[in-house]
C-alpha cells in the first residue's frame, strides 16, 4: 500500500490531474469515481489506484477484472490525488483517444448515418464542454470539432461533466478552425451558427441533412470570421430579458431539435 504524497506514482498521477501538458506527454487522462469507472472500456485502462476504504467495496472486484496494474493507496493519499472536494476511493488512469478529422466529420454518405456536428470556437468553461458531449451523445451528434482555443477535453472536469460520454462520442482538434470549415463545406455539410443576428429561428431551419453547429465563446460567441463561414446564422429566441443562453444550453436546444426532426 502506497502510505506517503511523496512516492514517485503519486506525484505522476497529481501531475496528470494537474497539466494538460503532462496527459499529451504521457498519452493519458485521469477518471474518478466507481460509476466512471465502470464505463471505460477495459483496454484502454493504464492503471487503477484504490482507496484503503473503498478496497473493501464489493464492487471493487468488478472494476479491477482485466486490468494489469491496481495500486492500494491510505485514505489521506488518496485525498492529495482526487479533483474533488468528496473523494469516491477509485481513480483510473486511461489512455487517450485518437480520432481523425475525416472520422469525426463522416457524411451519411459515407457512415450511413447524416453528420450531425457540433463544432466549438474558442469555448473555455470545462463544465460546458463536458456537457455538449454528454448532451450530444443523447441527441445523437455523430462528432465533435474544437479549435485550439477550446478547453482542455481531457481536464478532469470536463471528464466528470461528460459522465461517460467521452469514451464515445468522436472528437478532434484542428490546427486551422477556417481551412476545417471549408474541409466540411466541401463535403456538402451545412453549417448552422448560433448567433443573435440570427434572421431565422432555430426551429424554421431543416437539418435532417449533414449539418454542423457552430458554437462560440462563452463570452464572446463566435469570432466574425467563423459566423461569416456559416450557411445559416439561426438565433433562439428569447423572452424576459435574456439576450441568450449559456453555450451548453444553446449547444443543447439545438442538438434536440435536430434530433427531433431526424427522428421524424
Amino acid at each position: 500500500m502506497i502510505s506517503s504524497t511523496a512516492n514517485r506514482q503519486i506525484k505522476y498521477v497529481n501531475a496528470l490531474v494537474k497539466k494538460a501538458k503532462t496527459r499529451n506527454d504521457e498519452d493519458l487522462f485521469v477518471v474518478e469515481g466507481p460509476r466512471m469507472c465502470t464505463e471505460i472500456p477495459k483496454d484502454r485502462i493504464h492503471s487503477l489506484y484504490v482507496s484503503e476504504s473503498f478496497g473493501k467495496e464489493p464492487e471493487l472486484r468488478s472494476l479491477t477484472v482485466g486490468v494489469r496494474h491496481v495500486e492500494m493507496v491510505s485514505d489521506e493519499v488518496f485525498k492529495s490525488l482526487s479533483d474533488t472536494r468528496t473523494p469516491q476511493g477509485v481513480l483510473a488512469l486511461v489512455r487517450q483517444y485518437h480520432y481523425t478529422f475525416d472520422k469525426v466529420a463522416q457524411t451519411g454518405a459515407e457512415s450511413g448515418r447524416p453528420a450531425l456536428l457540433m463544432v466549438l470556437e474558442r469555448l473555455q468553461d470545462p463544465g460546458n464542454l463536458g456537457t455538449i458531449l454528454r448532451a450530444g451523445e443523447g441527441a445523437g451528434v455523430t462528432g465533435i470539432l474544437m479549435d485550439r482555443f477550446t478547453a482542455d477535453i481531457y481536464n478532469p472536469k470536463v471528464i466528470r461533466s461528460t459522465m461517460g460520454s467521452v469514451f464515445r462520442v468522436p472528437f478532434a482538434y484542428v490546427d486551422d478552425l477556417d481551412d476545417a470549415l471549408a474541409k466540411l463545406k466541401k463535403k456538402g455539410i451545412r453549417l448552422f451558427a448560433a448567433h443573435l443576428s440570427g434572421a431565422n429561428i432555430y426551429d424554421k431551419e431543416d437539418y435532417t441533412c449533414d449539418a454542423g453547429f457552430l458554437i462560440g465563446n462563452e463570452g464572446n460567441g463566435l469570432t466574425e470570421q467563423t459566423a461569416l463561414t456559416a450557411d445559416r446564422l439561426v438565433r433562439i429566441p428569447m423572452e424576459g430579458r435574456l439576450e441568450s443562453l449559456n453555450a451548453a444550453v444553446a449547444a443543447s436546444v439545438l442538438m434536440f431539435e435536430a434530433a427531433r426532426q431526424r427522428r421524424g
